[in-house]
């Protein structure tokens, strides 16, 4: 779920506990998680509203001042349903980054790594890249991506899709441009070699 830089704080501190949204379909489950810039968040509730239905409350609990703000902010065509999504912030570190920095790899937790990579390259229409990816990145760091892309003839998009696949298994971190290797992925690609 995304929010805006100026609700992080909020966010964070507890005072926005409240998405209003236009979508096609809802985009947020009770009791899941989601990533956000402030941090994660889980959903506690997911209610469909009429526009008459959102309260000023509802508007000060997303970080507006009244629900007209909220209205007025609202993306999206008027056809589309509104959703109020009530969360609270989880002050826990990202697993994503704590598996990230996790680097006492042994034989099973290469093996399950091997494993996964192989997956993710044997579902992929253009055949293997986890590990040429890798070494890439280990050998660029911080390279914006497009340039990336290019050293190995891809397409930017799917290249950072496919990087996030990366970063979702702790091997990769993403920076301001490019991306490094994590102490995982580090000691992963120690551990099986080039």
């Amino acid at each position: 779920m995304l929010f805006k830089q100026e609700f992080w704080p909020g966010i964070r501190d507890g005072s926005v506990t409240v998405a209003i949204r236009r979508w096609k379909r809802s985009q947020a489950v009770v009791g899941n998680r989601y990533r956000t810039p402030a941090g994660i968040i889980e959903a506690l509730a997911v209610d469909v509203l009429g526009e008459d239905e959102i309260t000023d409350g509802d508007a000060v609990a997303a970080g507006f001042v009244d629900a007209a703000e909220v209205i007025g902010q609202l993306r999206g065509t008027p056809d589309l349903p509104i959703y109020r999504v009530r969360f609270r912030f989880v002050d826990e570190p990202d697993p994503r980054t704590v598996l990230a920095n996790d680097d006492q790899l042994d034989a099973a937790a290469i093996a399950d790594i091997s494993a996964r990579l192989d997956r993710i390259d044997r579902s992929a229409s253009g055949g293997p890249w986890t590990h040429q990816t890798l070494l890439l990145i280990r050998d660029h760091p911080e390279r914006r991506a497009p340039d990336l892309a290019e050293m190995v003839g891809r397409d930017t998009q799917p290249f950072k899709r496919d990087v996030r696949k990366l970063k979702n298994i702790g091997l990769t971190r993403s920076f301001n441009p490019g991306y490094r290797l994590s102490p995982r992925g580090e000691a992963f690609l120690e551990a099986v070699g080039d």
